[in-house]
């Protein structure tokens, strides 16, 4: 290594000035051997130490450089395995993001797609036929999915010439219960894009208007004695729009109610449709159970019939031992004569007698 090499010189270094000095010195006496020099002596010795200084400096330094090796090395593997992580785990992270990117896509065009259905829808509503074509078949789907088809008719004709919506038939002996579908649509625009006082008290005079007049309608037309029930069902299909009358003008629905004209939204509708087959259920039980009663009553006249059939047996039985009883007594004096005869003694010197 070249800190041996250097070490190397400098002892011959240090050998060559030694000699040299050495050189300078006049000749010693020849008799006498020349005394040992103290400073050579010195000089040796300060050689050996610096030349163990130098070999342990040059230890040291080789166990440091190779220490500084290894903690090199294992920093590059410390180094390289963590951006090893890091890149799998930048790889995972970007793979995340674009998959939330890919549903987020889509659910922009999901978003899109719904905004023109509400666009289209909002256009159907707008017109007053396709609005209650709307509203009657909420009202359809709802009736269709709790009862069964003999109990209800759509567009049934009252004996008046009106024609309700939906029709339900509780029972026989029941009056018709009649559902009427109406949408105040606009009334109910101009109260949510009221912007100050003002349009907004034109809006609630024009939402207090219409169905009060749908009101008027429904319990004119359609409560008739004797064979619709009471109230009519005047039904709302928004929630949104049911929510506004109830909360917003309850003097309508004290009004409709007076009026004998219950307003419900469409999940109220399915509650009541709910009730409604309770009943025929409860109807239908009741029909069993005179069906029941009627038969039950006739195994009780068979019962009957059958319990004198029986008796009128035994009096047969009892009649029928009685004469045999009779004959069988006759039959035992038919066996007591017989032995009578059969005991006669007929010898010639004695008269017949009879024996026993």
């Amino acid at each position: 290594m070249d800190f041996a090499y250097i070490v190397l010189a400098a002892s011959l270094i240090v050998a060559a000035a030694i000699v040299a000095f050495a050189l300078r010195r006049p000749a010693a006496p020849v008799v006498e051997p020349p005394k040992p020099d103290p400073r050579i002596d010195t000089l040796l010795q300060a050689q050996g130490e610096i030349t163990g200084k130098f070999t342990q400096t040059v230890t040291a330094q080789a166990e440091l450089q190779r220490t500084l090796t290894e903690q090199i090395d294992a920093l590059n593997k410390r180094l390289g395995e963590s951006l090893t992580d890091s890149a799998t785990k930048t790889a995972a992270t970007i793979a995340g993001i674009g998959e939330r990117l890919t549903v987020i896509d889509e659910a922009q065009k999901n978003i899109a797609a719904l905004s023109g259905q509400v666009v289209s829808l909002q256009e159907i509503l707008s017109d007053k036929q396709t609005r209650g074509a709307f509203g009657q078949e909420r009202m359809e789907s709802i009736i269709a999915d709790q009862l069964a088809p003999a109990h209800y008719d759509f567009q049934f004709t009252l004996s008046n010439g009106k024609r309700p919506d939906c029709i339900i038939r509780l029972s026989a002996d029941a009056g018709l219960v009649v559902i009427d579908s109406k949408f105040p649509l606009e009334a109910f625009e101009m109260l949510r894009i009221s912007a100050t006082d003002d349009e907004r008290k034109l809006a609630m005079a024009r939402m207090r208007s219409d169905v009060q007049k749908h009101v008027k309608d429904i319990s004119e037309k359609y409560i008739i004695k004797g064979e619709t029930q009471t109230p009519v069902i005047m039904f709302v299909p928004s929630e949104s729009v049911f929510s506004e009358l109830h909360y917003g003008f309850p003097e309508i629905m004290q009004r409709a109610r007076e009026a004998k004209v219950a307003i419900v939204s469409p999940h109220l509708l399915w509650l009541a449709v709910t009730t409604m087959q309770a009943v025929l259920r409860d109807v239908k039980m009741r029909e069993s159970a005179h069906v029941i009663q009627k038969e039950v009553g006739a195994l009780l006249d068979d019962v009957r019939r059958m319990s004198e059939r029986v008796a009128k047996l035994r009096d047969h039985f009892d009649l029928t031992n009685k004469d045999i009883g009779l004959i069988e007594a006759s039959m035992r004096g038919v066996d007591r004569h017989a032995e009578r005869i059969t005991a006669v003694d007929f010898s010639d010197d004695s008269q017949p007698k009879l024996t026993g």
